[in-house]
């Protein structure tokens, strides 16, 4: 049986440090309050680290990570992995009764992704290896989860054909997720938080944004570098029927539901 979910929450991996983890983990419990939520993170972050003290050259596209072989088994230690493991501690520190699992679990469909132009990247088209796009989510291990009261915390990996294991980015996840389980919002935390017309000065936040406005900020180049996706992933789940998408900060998760727009970003149609 389906379960209403209140929020999606899509956590990146630059919020999952281990000095950040305990306020974050406190933050999404008071969030949780009354709601029913889903956990959706990364660990972009966490897996170039690795990758570079594992002597790989970590290619990041459009702020989109190309996963060759090696890179992928960086993913699955990293994100099923040590910080799966990690968060979900923390949130059941924090008193929340959260559960692990990861998307190749069958939890997420995907195929492999073909070359394609991306945003940010020039004209031709990018191969980005190992990396899926979502064909379908099998909702009953979430549904079963959030109707015992329980949070399902999700590491983005994909079943792909076979035997396959596929990187998956989060913020696609999180917005297609939103929308599959119509969600009344989806909330992405990331460090810098909100969007900014300059990413490096929070006083030229925006507080709110349609969609029409934010693709006038990406075409114009306000808007630069790893929000460019958060942003353009965000538009599906609007056109979908998700009422708003907060990127907020670590700490606001639980007011940006309270009391939307008054911190970060919000998102709407």
């Amino acid at each position: 049986m389906a379960v209403a979910v209140d929020a999606v929450v899509k956590l990146g991996g630059d919020v999952l440090s281990h000095p950040a983890l305990p306020a974050v983990a406190a933050d999404i419990a008071r969030a949780a309050s009354g709601r029913r939520l889903v956990i959706v993170h990364g660990g972009g972050p966490q897996a170039t680290a690795l990758s570079r003290r594992l002597g790989l050259d970590p290619r990041i596209v459009g702020g989109r990570r190309i996963t060759d072989a090696p890179t992928l088994d960086v993913m699955k230690a990293v994100v099923a992995g040590q910080l799966n493991v990690d968060l979900v501690a923390a949130l059941r520190g924090a008193g929340l009764p959260a559960i692990g699992l990861s998307g190749s679990s069958g939890v997420i469909h995907a195929r492999r992704r073909p070359p394609r132009v991306v945003s940010g990247a020039g004209a031709e088209p990018i191969d980005f290896g190992l990396v899926g796009d979502v064909d379908a989510f099998d909702r009953t291990p979430l549904d079963a989860l959030a109707g015992a009261g329980l949070v399902p915390v999700l590491a983005c990996l994909a079943a792909g054909a076979g035997t396959e294991v596929l990187n998956i980015n989060a913020d696609v996840v999180a917005s297609q997720l939103a929308a599959a389980l119509d969600a009344a919002a989806l909330i992405a935390c990331t460090a810098v938080g909100g969007v900014r017309r300059d990413k490096d000065d929070p006083t030229t936040r925006f507080s709110r944004l349609t969609v029409a406005e934010a693709q006038a900020a990406i075409r114009d180049g306000v808007v630069q570098g790893g929000m460019i996706p958060k942003l353009e992933e965000a538009f599906a789940p609007l056109a979908a029927g998700v009422a708003a998408v907060h990127i907020v900060a670590p700490g606001e998760i639980a007011t940006s539901l309270a009391a939307p727009g008054s911190v970060g970003t919000l998102l709407v149609p």
